[in-house]
């Protein structure tokens, strides 16, 4: 009697295995016939990176209050760096100058590194920031830009009109500025953990008025010509930026940047309605695109901070865009900001970089102030823009000492 019972429990379950790949067979079948991958499965979204980013051999990071802001995590103290951390305020970093071209510096990484270094040995920071400019992008793309004592960067041949465009060399434009990526990995070793890393661009609009101008301007009169008078071709020099602005971002966080910060430094030349029709598109897009990047390469994602000078004007639409941090010039009050970004959005900013001229007890009064009412919570403390070259050295001491004891 057992046998039989046996047998007709094993017959029972090979039929049942057999029905069940019949179906399954089916099945397949039908989703490949309607043009369907089998078990295809999307890439899950890519999570804000938590440490070294995905890298074994990069050290462990010891000091993460300015990603924790960033993320609207609580923080042990207000985080502190300054634009231009690393310049011509420092005696150290003149020295280098003294020996070394501004663009040879930019492209040495073992220059750009020492240079990137050198606030970090005086000051309490709690970020650095990569040594370059945003002008190496108009550089790699083919346009001369030289620095000129006294007089800032120069561009001798700018974009005079649309046939200029075919002047620009697209092709391997990334693998010309391999040697910031280069720094970045160097820096993040050489740092020891010791605070995140940034990486940075220039915007497309901002980068796109150099180009035009030929140099910095006090009106971007020219440029703001094209606008008008040649709006598809700036159009297609704004497609050109963004696209290398966001493939020059995936080399900086795959080379190790562990933050990003978007500078957009010449929104205060256009008015309301001009920058969210020509600038805020490009910003939104290089969020968009970089993020879709870095998820098809299975790289996590860093925050990343956008700083619209002279855009405050905007910050209700900014807070739209995605960026985990919008910088602030100087001149918005705090309050007022956080009411147009709402409470989840990062801020930072924004001490008038004139201020840094003052007594050390009046500066000092004054960090405390902008500290307080910005608060705890989604804060990174800077300045409203660049530290300017006659700063003293101690009013950097100081800023940086107060950022900290305020709360």
């Amino acid at each position: 009697m057992v046998e039989p019972v046996v047998r007709s429990f094993v017959m029972r379950i090979l039929f049942a295995f057999l029905a069940g790949l019949i179906t399954a067979t089916l099945f397949v079948t039908l989703m490949v016939r309607q043009g369907i991958a089998p078990f295809e499965m999307q890439p899950p979204p890519v999570p804000l990176a938590r440490t070294s980013e995905g890298c074994d051999d990069f050290p462990a990071l010891k000091n993460d209050n300015l990603l924790r802001a960033a993320r609207g995590e609580p923080v042990d103290r207000v985080p502190v760096w300054v634009m231009r951390q690393a310049g011509r305020y420092l005696p150290e970093f003149q020295e280098v100058r003294a020996k070394h071209d501004f663009f040879t510096v930019c492209r040495t990484p073992e220059l750009a590194c020492e240079v990137t270094m050198q606030p970090l040995r005086r000051f309490d920071l709690d970020a650095s920031i990569i040594f370059s400019d945003i002008l190496v992008i108009p550089q790699a793309l083919g346009i001369t830009v030289e620095m000129k004592p006294g007089v800032g960067p120069v561009l001798p041949e700018p974009l005079v009109g649309p046939p200029d465009l075919e002047r620009l060399n697209q092709t391997g434009t990334i693998d010309r500025l391999k040697y910031v990526g280069e720094a970045i990995t160097m820096m993040r070793r050489m740092l020891e953990g010791k605070v995140p890393l940034f990486g940075f661009t220039g915007a497309p609009w901002t980068l796109m008025g150099y180009m035009i101008e030929g140099g910095g301007s006090k009106t971007m009169s020219k440029a703001k010509a094209w606008l008008a008078d040649y709006p598809e071709a700036s159009q297609k020099l704004l497609d050109i930026l963004t696209e290398q602005v966001v493939d020059y971002l995936v080399m900086q966080v795959k080379a190790g940047a562990q933050m990003l910060q978007v500078f957009e430094s010449s929104a205060d030349h256009l008015s309301k309605e001009q920058f969210l029709s020509v600038s805020l598109p490009c910003l939104k897009r290089i969020r968009v695109d970089l993020l879709r990047k870095l998820a098809d390469e299975g790289v996590p994602a860093v925050p990343m901070v956008l700083f619209a000078k002279g855009a405050m004007h905007s910050l209700a639409e900014q807070s739209q865009t995605g960026y985990e941090v919008l910088g602030l010039d100087w001149t918005i009050d705090p309050e007022e900001a956080r009411k147009q970004v709402g409470p989840n959005v990062t801020l930072q900013g924004n001490l008038d970089p004139q201020d840094m001229y003052k007594t050390p007890e009046e500066l000092r009064e004054l960090v405390l102030t902008m500290v307080r009412k910005f608060g705890k919570h989604r804060y990174i403390a800077n300045l409203g823009h660049g530290i300017t070259p006659q700063t003293p050295i101690e009013s950097m001491t100081v800023l940086v000492q107060a950022v900290h004891d305020a709360l």
